[in-house]
C-alpha cells in the first residue's frame, strides 16, 4: 500500500461475503478495542465506528501466506503440518517435541519466533486436534493440556468452538445449548435425528475418541515421492523394503534438481486416518541411497502400524544444492576423512542439539571464551591462546573451596574440595583476568586471580580467587575451583 496505508493505530477491518451478507472477516487491535469482531455485519461496524477503514479481504493471498507459514513450520518443527484456513495451522508434534526440549519449550519457541516476526499466535498442545483447535481460539493463551484435563477445559467453552456450521449453531442455541459441556451431556440420539452425525462427530473429535484426517502440507518446492498399497502392510521388514524403494525414487528426483537432502520426513498413513512420522537430518546435503535408507530404517521400530499402512510418503523437507568435489588435490595427498556419516548416525540417535564441537570466542573470561558449533561448521580462523594453558574440563558453575594464601599474589598452600583436603605441592600463577565492564556493570572493577596447582597425588587443578586479595570492591576474596587438567 505504501504511502496510502492507514496509520498503525487506525481501526481497520477486512471484509468479505458470507452468502449474500457482507461481513467483517478480520479486525486489527484498534478495531477490536472499539468492540468490532469477525462475524459482525459491515453496516453495524461502520455505524459503531465513524472513522473505520474498510478494505476487501484477499483470500487467495491469505491462503498463500498461510501455506508459506506452514512450510516454515514443517521445516523447523514437525513433519506433519496442515494449513487450517483462514488463520490456523495443525501441527502434529508427536515424536518431534523432544528435539526442542519438550512440548512446553517447543510451544514457547514457536510463539516467540512468530511474535518476533510480528505475528501474534495463540497455540495449544492437546491430545486431539479438535481440542487444540477449540482451546487455541476460545480458551486463552498458549498452554499444554494433559489428557485428564481435556474434558474440564472443553466443558466451559462455547459451542462455536466445535467447528459446526452457522445453521447448526443457531439451532442449538435456540434449544438452549451454550457450552460444549451441556452439549456433551445431552443424549446423542435426538441430536443425531435432528442434525445428523455432524454434532456427534465434532464432539468425538474434540474429546479424542476418533481420529481426524487431514490434507497435509504439499508445497510445490518440496521434493516428494508417494507409494500407495492395494492391501495394507505392517510388518517391519515390509516397511523397511518399501522405505528403500522410496529413497531410490527420491534420490532420482533430487538428482534431477541437483539437490541433496538435509532433512527427510517419512510418513506412514494408517487405515484409521492416523499418520505416523519418522524424521531424520543430515549434517550436509546427501543423496546417498544406502546412507539415507539406513538412517530411516533405524527409526522404523518407533512406528506403530495399527491395522495397517495404506500409503507411505517420503519428503525432502529441507534440500540444498549438492556439488561433488574431488577428495585429494594431488596424487601424494590423502583424501580428507569424511565423518559426516558418523555424525548423521549419532545425531539421529541422540539428537542433533547434543552433538557439537567447541570453538574459541573473543573473551578472556573462561566460561565465555567457548562457543558451540555444528560438527561440520567451517572454521572461522580463530585459534586458542597459547600463553596460558587451559584445563580440559571446566566446572559450571565454579565450585567454592576452602583455601588460604600467605600473600595476595601467592597460591594457596592447601585447599578443601568436596570434603577432601589437598596439599599443594606445586603452583603457577597468578594469571589475572579482569571483568568485562561492557557486559555487566558489576564487572567494572571485578578481577580474578587464577592459579594452576598440583597436589601431592599429582592431580592438577585450576583455582581462582575472586578479587585481588586487597580491595573488597574487586571481589569477595573467596576461592573457587574452576577446572581440572587431564
Amino acid at each position: 500500500m505504501g504511502a496510502s496505508a492507514p496509520p498503525p493505530d487506525a481501526p481497520l477491518v477486512l471484509v468479505g461475503r458470507d452468502g449474500r451478507k457482507r461481513m467483517v472477516l478480520a479486525a486489527d487491535a484498534a478495531a477490536q478495542g472499539l468492540g468490532l469482531h469477525p462475524g459482525m455485519a459491515v453496516a453495524k461496524a461502520q455505524a459503531l465506528v465513524a472513522e473505520l477503514t474498510v478494505m476487501d479481504a484477499d483470500r487467495e493471498a491469505d491462503d498463500r501466506a498461510l501455506d508459506r507459514l506452514a512450510l516454515w513450520v514443517l521445516r523447523r518443527y514437525a513433519p506433519i503440518v496442515a494449513p487450517d484456513p483462514p488463520d490456523g495451522l495443525m501441527i502434529d508434534i508427536a515424536g518431534a517435541s523432544h528435539l526442542k526440549g519438550g512440548e512446553a519449550a517447543l510451544l514457547d519457541d514457536l510463539t516467540g519466533r512468530l511474535a518476533s516476526a510480528g505475528i501474534h499466535a495463540r497455540a495449544v498442545v492437546a491430545p486431539s486436534y479438535g481440542a487444540a483447535h477449540a482451546l487455541a481460539r476460545f480458551g486463552g493463551g498458549a498452554s499444554v493440556v494433559a489428557d485428564d484435563e481435556v474434558a474440564d477445559r472443553l466443558s466451559s467453552l462455547p459451542i462455536a468452538a466445535l467447528r459446526l456450521t452457522s445453521v447448526i449453531l443457531e439451532a442449538l442455541r435456540r434449544l438452549g445449548f451454550d457450552h460444549i459441556g451441556e452439549l456433551a451431556a445431552a443424549p446423542r440420539a435426538p441430536l443425531a435425528l435432528r442434525f445428523g452425525p455432524e454434532v456427534g462427530r465434532r464432539l468425538d473429535q474434540a474429546y479424542g475418541r476418533v481420529e481426524e484426517p487431514f490434507e497435509l502440507m504439499t508445497g510445490a518446492e518440496l521434493v516428494r515421492v508417494v507409494r500407495d498399497f492395494a492391501e495394507p502392510i505392517g510388518a517391519p521388514e515390509t516397511l523397511a523394503r518399501y522405505t528403500g524403494k522410496l529413497v531410490v525414487q527420491l534420490c532420482e528426483a533430487l538428482e534431477e534438481k541437483r539437490l541433496g537432502a538435509r532433512k527427510l520426513d517419512l510418513l506412514f498413513h494408517r487405515v484409521d486416518n492416523r499418520v505416523e512420522a519418522v524424521r531424520i537430518g543430515t549434517a550436509k546435503p546427501v543423496r546417498d541411497v544406502r546412507r539415507l535408507t539406513r538412517l530411516l530404517c533405524d527409526k522404523i521400530e518407533t512406528v506403530a502400524p495399527g491395522f495397517g499402512i495404506e500409503r507411505m510418503t517420503l519428503t525432502a523437507a529441507v534440500a540444498e544444492p549438492l556439488h561433488y568435489r574431488a577428495g585429494a588435490s594431488s596424487l601424494v595427498e590423502a583424501a580428507p576423512a569424511d565423518v559426516s556419516e558418523l555424525i548423521d548416525t549419532l545425531a539421529n540417535r541422540i539428537g542433533a542439539d547434543r552433538l557439537y564441537r567447541l570453538a574459541p570466542r573473543e573473551s578472556d573470561v573462561p566460561e565465555r571464551c567457548l562457543s558451540r558449533l555444528a560438527p561440520l561448521a567451517p572454521a572461522d580462523g580463530r585459534t586458542w591462546p597459547l600463553d596460558w594453558p587451559r584445563p580440559s574440563r571446566l566446572l559450571d558453575p565454579p565450585e567454592l573451596v576452602e583455601a588460604m594464601a600467605l600473600l595476595p599474589d601467592h597460591p594457596p598452600a592447601a585447599f578443601t574440595w568436596r570434603g577432601q583436603r589437598r596439599r599443594v605441592m606445586r603452583a603457577d600463577g597468578p594469571e589475572r583476568i579482569f571483568g568485562e565492564w561492557w557486559t555487566r556493570d558489576a564487572e567494572l572493577e571485578a578481577v580474578r586471580d587464577y592459579f594452576q596447582v598440583e597436589d601431592e597425588a599429582g592431580e592438577r587443578f585450576w583455582l581462582y580467587r575472586a578479587g585481588d586479595g586487597e580491595d573488597p570492591h574487586t571481589g569477595s576474596h573467596r576461592w573457587f575451583l574452576h577446572g581440572l587438567f587431564g
